[in-house]
């Protein structure tokens, strides 16, 4: 033990995590003593673990003593299997995809019951998303998350379906028996789609890659305007993609 937490029983390292954790997206720098309440520690605490995480690079101190994500996680971060093997392999055939369709490209994998998006290609022409690297969006409202879903046997399927799933926009399919067939369209077809469960206005086309040893189940999409989506051109160009991708992957 090492220091007080509203977590009886915390080691240093999950405490350190849990600090770490405490960052959001939308987060300007924070200060050592909002860090601290978030994770549920004591300042004296949160003040020695910020002070040794500045040491150890993990995170950066500002001049005001504001505190940020360290460039050291980012450093480690690009040794994980997601960058080396899946991203930097996976990032040509991206951006030939982004090429063709002019179109936001998604590369995501399964982390829990959450789709993860490891890449992202997109342009100035490109509709606005939701979606960023790092971040993670909900399976049943998207449509790389859709794709992975397919991919599930049954009994992850069921254990899944226990869990409650929140309507994003006024289309999203949250109810198992809708999302079941349209689980099972996207098998029989090879592709997922989503429209504007998400995001209103937008369209995603996505397929699942081959499953490769050693990483995560992932799947490509494109999202596109509604008043553009050519799912006829587009889908067969995801399919191919996603296939290449899995090839590589499986090469190395």
């Amino acid at each position: 033990m090492a220091g007080r937490t509203s977590t009886p029983g915390a080691t240093v390292l999950g405490r350190a995590l849990g600090l770490l954790r405490a960052f959001t997206e939308d987060d300007d720098p924070l200060t050592p003593l909002e860090l601290g309440r978030r994770a549920g520690l004591a300042r004296s605490t949160a003040h020695r673990l910020v002070a040794e995480l500045v040491a150890l690079g993990m995170l950066d101190r500002l001049p005001d003593g504001t505190v940020t994500l360290g460039s050291g996680l980012w450093e480690l971060g690009e040794l994980a299997p997601l960058s080396l093997r899946m991203r930097e392999r996976a990032l040509p055939h991206l951006q030939t995809l982004y090429e063709a369709t002019g179109e936001n490209v998604h590369l995501a994998v399964l982390a829990g019951t959450d789709a993860l998006y490891v890449a992202r290609v997109t342009g100035t022409s490109s509709i606005p998303t939701v979606t960023r690297m790092g971040g993670r969006l909900p399976l049943h409202t998207t449509g790389v998350g859709r794709a992975l879903l397919a991919g599930r046997d049954e009994e992850w399927l069921a254990r899944y379906f226990l869990i409650p799933r929140e309507r994003e926009t006024t289309f999203s399919l949250t109810e198992e028996a809708p999302l079941r067939a349209e689980i099972e369209r996207t098998r029989s077809r090879g592709y997922a789609t989503t429209r504007q469960e998400m995001t209103l206005g937008n369209v995603s086309i996505a397929a699942a890659l081959p499953v490769v040893a050693g990483l995560p189940p992932a799947a490509l999409g494109v999202v596109t305007h509604i008043g553009r989506a050519d799912e006829g051109r587009i889908a067969p160009l995801v399919v191919r993609t996603a296939a290449a991708i899995g090839a590589a992957l499986a090469a190395h």
